[in-house]
């Protein structure tokens, strides 16, 4: 028996929900602009984050699951950075949308 279109349609609407999600946490958005310059250890991360090691390596795996970031060993580091360069696209759209409305953006009690 076939699945409905609209079921299909839910279950792709919660995944695209889920996709952006993962960029709503302060944390994971910051983690990822800065990777955007480039590779970085949990150690750098830290720092220029002023969090936890525990903090940063948690978000760090969330990204990495959803395929946000990928990771390398190179010696005692572990380095992260951008899996997909669209993310550097979907970050300056979004910064641009942002721009535009950013007042009723900050006002927003309905989200």
């Amino acid at each position: 028996m076939e699945k409905p279109v609209q079921q299909d349609t839910a279950i792709q609407t919660d995944l695209y929900a889920k996709f952006f999600h993962g960029l709503s946490n302060p944390t994971r958005f910051r983690i990822i602009e800065i990777l955007l310059d480039g590779e970085k250890n949990v150690g750098q991360l830290v720092e220029m984050l002023g969090q936890s090691q525990s903090q940063v390596s948690n978000q760090l795996a969330c990204l990495k699951w959803c395929g946000y970031v990928t990771s390398r060993q190179e010696g005692k580091y572990v380095l992260y950075r951008i899996s997909d360069e669209r993310v550097r696209t979907i970050l300056d759209l979004a910064k641009s949308i942002v721009a535009d409305n950013a007042e009723h953006i900050r006002c927003c009690t309905r989200m």
